[in-house]
């Protein structure tokens, strides 16, 4: 599904932010992404949606080498991957049902077609009840369902969550977690950027540790460390 084949990217050719990185992640995973501040995940994931080009290497999603789409090509491509922000970026003067439907809206589909799928997802998110009410009266929870549903209105192969529980109590990010484990249940691709300890402790699935530009640890089953010792 996703390969990183020899990565590097340097905005100063003497601090390479990513440092020959080799990845693969298969269809239907759920990745933690773990490191500290500068490790390198922020760019890991700005070139999985082509927001940056890599120096070196290459990167593909399918059959689709995204260091090679021209900018006209970035946003079909980009309706593939659903993201998820730790400030949640909804439309402060639209209502849960409209921020949804804005996804759809700004893409040209058919009023039929919105007032379709925007039910159904919020639904999925809990949030059906609430599709009248404004950012301004949603918990923070609330608001990053709301974000989810958004990220997840197109039916993305990935799903990229940046510390989507960053701004949460423990209870709201049990249930954003626990959201982002059915939507991977339901097939589809989620990677997890998170410095959540017991996030990532619990849900027990694989680890990558970024450190200095580089992967240092890879491991199935695991738990969030920082270092390579195993």
């Amino acid at each position: 599904m996703i390969t990183f084949s020899n990565v590097s990217k340097a905005y100063d050719k003497n601090l390479p932010a990513l440092d020959n990185v080799d990845l693969f992640i298969k269809d239907g995973e759920f990745v933690s992404l773990v490191g500290k501040s500068g490790a390198g995940k922020s760019t890991l994931i700005k070139l999985l949606i082509g927001e940056e080009k890599p120096t070196k290497g290459k990167i593909v999603l399918g059959n689709i080498d995204i260091g090679k789409l021209k900018p006209k090509e970035l946003p079909e491509y980009r309706r593939q991957i659903g993201i998820v922000f730790q400030d949640f970026k909804l439309l402060p003067r639209k209502n849960v049902y409209e921020n949804v439907a804005f996804a759809l809206e700004v893409k040209g589909r058919p009023q039929e077609e919105i007032q379709e799928l925007v039910p159904q997802v919020l639904d999925l998110v809990g949030l059906r009840e609430k599709q009248a009410r404004f950012p301004g009266e949603l918990s923070g929870g609330e608001k990053q369902r709301v974000g989810i549903a958004r990220a997840i209105i197109h039916h993305p192969q990935v799903l990229i969550a940046d510390e989507p529980t960053g701004n949460l109590d423990e209870e709201n990010t049990e249930e954003i977690i626990s959201l982002l484990s059915k939507i991977n249940e339901l097939g589809t691709t989620v990677i997890l950027a998170t410095h959540n300890r017991s996030v990532v402790n619990l849900l027990r699935k694989r680890v990558i540790t970024v450190s200095a530009g580089k992967i240092i640890r890879d491991e199935e089953n695991s738990k969030y460390s920082l270092s390579n010792n195993k």
